[in-house]
């Protein structure tokens, strides 16, 4: 459930960067004394544009050649530096959550027929080791706004003539593909047998692609725990979302494909500097004292009242039900009536159920225990 929500997030910042995207870039030629229009291009999509101006001029009178391409490395790494605290609060939450695994297993054991206690034990469970289980979504927030807002700057960048034309190394053209292009520069080359721009082109999706999976591999090398089914799944949705970011590249500038390879390189050496730390680091002290109490929480005698939950058809709210109506224990319930139950249950509006086998199920419990 945990990596169905992380996926359903991701899929919504995805769409999110599509809809703004589309809403915030400025097509054709562009007249720089242009205001810019709403809070979008006044907050990010304008400062952006300048900022890429500024390291663009910055190296280029340095004597550097390529300037442009390095002024989007640059700006980066100036990216990564500011979310690295985000990236060690993703790597902290993550290995939190890697410890507590055995305690939140347990506890959907014991508390399988019962969501509304299993969920608040497991919300105690993360306040008490101060774990925040969507803290390693962090970074991924923080990175799709850069990323729309950059897509905007690019496009804005070549409206104003500043991009067009710039190369790096074997990138004739950084503006290239441009709105009006989209994909279909792939079908045009190939009819015209243009291996060189088709080669050219497909070089940096293909390592946005490559680099995007090795970088998950390390991550969910680094999460990895014992819920190998849902980690599978996960790393299938990752995998089908590398390959979509690929070909979403295909159609967009190929700055916006070279921020996005060296966004993951830059990843990658950090994700090896911070797995190498936590490896050798200690556990979180608060971590492990939470993680012994839910033992020993899970290992006590169910109070009670709480073993009516393990009869086959009663929940959490039918129990308590019964527990208000004076049978809390299995002796209770053994020596109760079938039309005892169905009068309590039905007056609590809850789901009807086969009231002789909660009896028959709770006598052989009354027995066993005996």
């Amino acid at each position: 459930m945990k990596h169905k929500r992380r996926f359903g997030l991701i899929l919504v910042l995805l769409l999110a960067v599509l809809v703004l995207a589309g809403c915030g870039v400025q097509r054709g030629p562009i007249d720089p004394e242009t205001p810019p229009e709403g809070l979008w291009q006044t907050i990010v999509v304008f400062p952006l544009t300048e900022a890429l101006m500024f390291l663009n001029r910055a190296i280029r009178s340095a004597g550097v050649a390529y300037s442009y391409g390095w002024a989007i490395i640059a700006f980066t790494v100036i990216v990564k530096l500011v979310t690295l605290p985000l990236s060690f609060s993703q790597m902290r939450s993550t290995r939190a959550m890697q410890a507590l695994q055995p305690e939140l297993q347990a506890l959907q054991k014991k508390y399988a027929k019962d969501r509304e206690t299993l969920s608040q034990k497991q919300l105690e469970l993360y306040r008490e080791a101060g774990v925040n289980p969507m803290g390693g979504c962090l970074p991924l927030i923080i990175q799709y706004p850069v990323l729309i807002g950059l897509y905007s700057a690019l496009y804005r960048l070549a409206g104003l003539g500043e991009l067009v034309g710039q190369r790096f190394f074997w990138i004739p053209d950084l503006s290239f593909p441009d709105a009006e292009v989209g994909t279909s520069w792939l079908g045009q080359a190939w009819q015209a047998k243009d291996w060189i721009q088709l080669v050219t082109y497909l070089s940096l999706p293909i390592l946005l692609v490559v680099t995007q999976i090795v970088v998950q591999k390390m991550t969910t090398s680094a999460q990895a725990t014992s819920g190998d089914q849902q980690q599978g799944m996960m790393n299938q949705m990752m995998l089908v979302m590398s390959v979509m970011f690929g070909w979403i590249t295909l159609g967009v500038p190929s700055a916006l494909a070279l921020y996005w390879v060296v966004s993951n390189l830059l990843s990658l050496v950090q994700q090896y500097f911070m797995v190498t730390r936590f490896q050798t680091a200690p556990a979180v002290v608060v971590t492990e004292t939470s993680a012994s109490k839910v033992k020993a929480e899970i290992a006590a005698p169910a109070v009670e009242g709480d073993d009516l939950v393990l009869i086959k058809g009663i929940g959490g709210k039918t129990a308590g039900a019964l527990r208000a109506a004076g049978i809390s224990t299995f002796a209770d319930l053994a020596d109760a009536d079938a039309e005892r139950l169905e009068e309590i249950v039905t007056g609590a509006d809850l789901p009807s159920g086969d009231y002789a086998s909660w009896v028959r199920q709770a006598a052989k419990h009354e027995k066993a225990n005996a």
